[in-house]
């Protein structure tokens, strides 16, 4: 009779409800792996929307319970509307956490990928530092070229330490939750790594190109004084000529 198909109706519901919350909400989930974390994302937007699907058959088993209470005995009426009642909380309450679960794991991919961009970002960086290091090893010229390249150098190492503060609350947000926890130590022990030791390095090469600096600063000097007597002592003897002095007549110059 109508009872039983109604029942039968709220049964099905019921088993497809408990079903999904065994399957998406209750088991524990590890995610060791950014495929595994993508495809527990893209397993849980299928069950959203197949839960959203379903409330169209609510409905109508929502619809089919109250025609039938409205034509029914009194007697039939407060099982079935309790049984209908239980059906629609449960259902609500499953649309809830699926959606809540989603978004947050919606949200945990996104904080993953925003990671790897800001470690992208900062490798880049580091990269840079590297083959500005190579590039002022063994550099060769005066004071002025010098200080180019420590210039260069040192406009470089002005980088803003924002990339690397996202870098710490995005790790620490997703390792607190098991997320991911091995793979995101491991590369940001890589990072962290690298970054101190070319941190250490262009610390080490500004120093020593100041020294550059200086030492060919002293050396410009000398040369420069250098050439001074040189220019003074070529005026002295070129007058010498003018006059027709001899090296005779003049033995310090002579010599």
């Amino acid at each position: 009779d109508k009872t039983v198909s109604l029942r039968k109706d709220l049964s099905e519901m019921h088993e497809w409800i408990t079903q999904a919350e065994e399957e998406y909400l209750e088991r524990d989930f590890e995610y060791k792996t950014p495929d595994e974390l993508q495809k527990a994302v893209e397993e849980l937007k299928r069950a959203k929307e197949e839960a959203m699907q379903k409330e169209v058959k609510v409905k109508l088993i929502t619809e089919s319970v109250n025609n039938f209470i409205a034509k029914a005995p009194p007697a039939a009426h407060e099982a079935l509307k309790k049984e209908l009642d239980v059906l629609i909380t449960s259902y609500q309450r499953l649309c809830s956490r699926l959606n809540g679960k989603c978004k947050t794991l919606e949200e945990v991919w996104a904080c993953w990928r925003e990671l790897l961009s800001y470690l992208d970002a900062e490798n880049k960086w580091l990269n840079e530092i590297e083959l500005k290091l190579k590039a002022t090893e063994n550099i060769q010229g005066g004071a002025e070229e010098i200080s180019e390249s420590l210039d260069s150098l040192e406009h470089l190492m002005r980088h803003p330490e924002d990339n690397r503060n996202q870098i710490r609350e995005l790790a620490q947000t997703l390792t607190d939750g098991g997320i991911l926890d091995e793979l995101i130590n491991e590369k940001l022990e890589k990072f962290n790594t690298r970054w101190e030791e070319l941190q250490q390095e262009a610390v080490r090469r500004q120093k020593s190109l100041e020294q550059s600096i200086q030492s060919a600063q002293e050396t410009d000097k000398t040369l420069r004084l250098i050439q001074e007597s040189l220019s003074a002592i070529d005026k002295q003897l070129t007058a010498y000529i003018a006059d027709r002095v001899d090296a005779a007549q003049v033995p310090q110059e002579a010599q």
